[in-house]
Order: structure tokens, then sequence, then C-alpha cells
């Protein structure tokens, strides 16, 4: 038996967030990366210089590979940001701003 069937606890119920127009299922409780990572995408930013695409690296907020914009709003930790319903997430070019 693992710990959360010892405690009892089971997540809420699933919601939706999008990923560059794609609906994906999210749980109650993870990161904008876990839930990318559960939906089987790990790369949602590109360098500046050559455009190399990038996802989580260090998974604790300490650097900042894993760059993504939510609703809008550029340069997002995606390991330290929870998903919320409808969140509208989408893959980080460069900076995030418009030139």
């Amino acid at each position: 038996m693992n710990p959360l069937e010892l405690a009892g606890a089971r997540p809420g119920p699933a919601f939706t967030v999008t990923f560059d127009g794609r609906r994906i299922e999210a749980l109650p409780g993870r990161t904008v990366a876990a839930v990318l990572w559960a939906a089987g995408i790990t790369s949602w930013r590109a360098t500046r210089d050559g455009g190399r695409p990038r996802g989580v690296f260090c998974g604790i907020g300490v650097c900042f590979d894993c760059l993504v914009t939510v609703n809008g709003r550029p340069n997002q930790r995606a390991c330290l940001v929870p998903a919320r319903p409808g969140d509208d997430i989408r893959t980080q070019e460069g900076t995030g701003h418009a030139h």
C-alpha cells in the first residue's frame, strides 16, 4: 500500500487547461510542468539563440529553463505555477514579449 492509500488521500476532480490551443486534463495540486509532463509534453520553450527546445531542468524554480506563458503572462516558471481551471498555457518563444 502506498502512503496516499494509507491516508485515504484522493485528488479532487480533474479540470481542463489548454496548451497552444490543445485541451489537456489536469488534476488539482499539480504545477503547470506536471500537467504538461502528464500529457506527454516535455518541451514548451525555445531558447533566444538558436531556438533550442527546453522544458523542466531543475524542477524546483532555481533555473529558468521551464519558462512558459500562462494567461498572457510570459516568463512563468512552469515548475512553480499551480495549474488552475481554464488556464491558457502557451509555448514561450525567446523572451515571451512581442518584438
